[in-house]
């Protein structure tokens, strides 16, 4: 199912991935990523590209659809969680507002209904 929600996720337009440690954050946006899984690694992206990620889905045990209530704005996101509930994996849908920071209704179906299919908190 991890899979299927990746692949799900990258046929969306204008969304960040976001992955964090402690020393370092990498961004990389969607706008034509492939997916491939081989034996436990999904890669998204190309290899040869410039940006590319490899996710272990034996260690992502969770994902969760977070709506975070911000005081000009909500942000809308995908987390993936390893088995200690750390953060290893966020999807960001971003351009979810127009110029007068009122949210598109069409951008906020998409992620309604991708959270609908999947639910809001999921267990791999």
């Amino acid at each position: 199912m991890l899979f299927e929600l990746l692949s799900d996720l990258l046929k969306i337009d204008d969304l960040l991935f976001i992955v964090r440690n402690t020393g370092a954050v990498s961004e990389v946006r969607n706008n034509s990523l492939s997916i491939k899984q081989k034996e436990k690694w999904i890669t998204i992206g190309d290899n040869d590209g410039p940006a590319h990620m490899h996710i272990d889905s034996e260690l992502i045990k969770s994902a969760e659809f977070v709506q975070e209530v911000k005081p000009e704005r909500t942000s809308f996101s995908v987390r993936f969680f390893n088995k200690n509930d750390e953060r290893v994996l966020a999807v960001f849908f971003t351009k979810m507002y127009d110029d007068t920071k009122t949210l598109i209704p069409e951008r906020k179906k998409v992620y309604d209904q991708l959270n609908q299919k999947y639910s809001s908190k999921i267990q791999f």
